[in-house]
């Protein structure tokens, strides 16, 4: 489900699930893993991540065929979309999306987990846990609100809007936005110059930025309250409702209970 490929210090991942439109699933952030741990020992510097060219969809986020019956927790620590965040994050080297085409769903928290976003013109970003009644968890939430500010991680989330890569670019959400046709060599270009400095350096100062933007103080209360609201959810009939629109390609009918 994954395309590998390693040039000197820079290695590519492309999403290779085309009849899936890319969706993420258990088989291919296995993959993914594997990829990142012989990255590691081959002492890879650099990761770009991205679609096919001339993809419409870069991915169309969590497999919501994985996702658990009402009554279970569907973004768990040991969920598909969980482990990709983390082996994103724990990768000494900077992880670059390159970003063409659409992003849906958990796919928008994976674009904005990596370390530099690069977006092809035209491309757009949807948060759709509201259009399937899904909670987000602590750390998903965290990945948005250090991505963006938090009016804007608001409207991504309540409305399940499209939003342009242009505003995502000018509210500092993402890194560039260039033409599609030179999408990769604008990536690659900085690929580059990231492989040319000092690699100790750089995996130090990522795992500092990740412990600081992480240093969000909650109280033990505060933490369980959190959990508690997510339960409310998951046990919900509109969960269950969710999931079943979504597999019957209908608009859900949300009650609130």
């Amino acid at each position: 489900m994954l395309l590998v490929e390693q040039t000197d210090r820079i290695a590519t991942l492309t999403l290779n699930r085309e009849d899936k439109r890319n969706a993420l699933c258990e088989q291919m952030v296995e993959e993914f893993s594997a990829a990142m741990a012989r990255f590691v020992a081959a002492n890879v510097r650099c990761v770009v991540l991205r679609a096919k060219p001339g993809s419409k969809v870069w991915s169309a986020g969590h497999d919501i065929d994985e996702l658990p019956a009402a009554g279970f927790d569907p973004l768990g620590w040991r969920d598909p979309l969980r482990k990709l965040i983390r082996e994103i994050e724990n990768f000494p080297g900077p992880v670059i999306a390159m970003v063409e085409g659409s992003v849906w769903g958990g796919a928008c928290e994976t674009v904005f987990a990596c370390d530099l976003v690069i977006a092809a013109s035209g491309a757009v970003f949807a948060a759709t846990p509201a259009k399937h009644s899904v909670p987000y968890n602590i750390t998903g939430l965290l990945t948005f609100l250090n991505a963006a500010n938090l009016r804007l991680a608001k409207e991504m989330l309540f409305t399940a809007d499209p939003i342009p890569a242009e505003r995502l670019r000018d509210l500092g959400v993402i890194n560039h936005v260039v033409a599609t046709s030179e999408l990769e060599s604008h990536t690659y270009a900085m690929a580059q110059r990231i492989v040319g400095n000092a690699p100790l350096s750089i995996a130090v100062m990522k795992e500092q930025l990740r412990i600081l933007a992480g240093a969000h103080t909650m109280s033990p209360e505060d933490f369980e309250r959190i959990q508690g609201l997510r339960r409310v959810v998951y046990n919900s009939q509109d969960y269950a409702e969710g999931l079943q629109a979504f597999k019957e390609k209908r608009k859900p009918t949300f009650r609130g209970k």
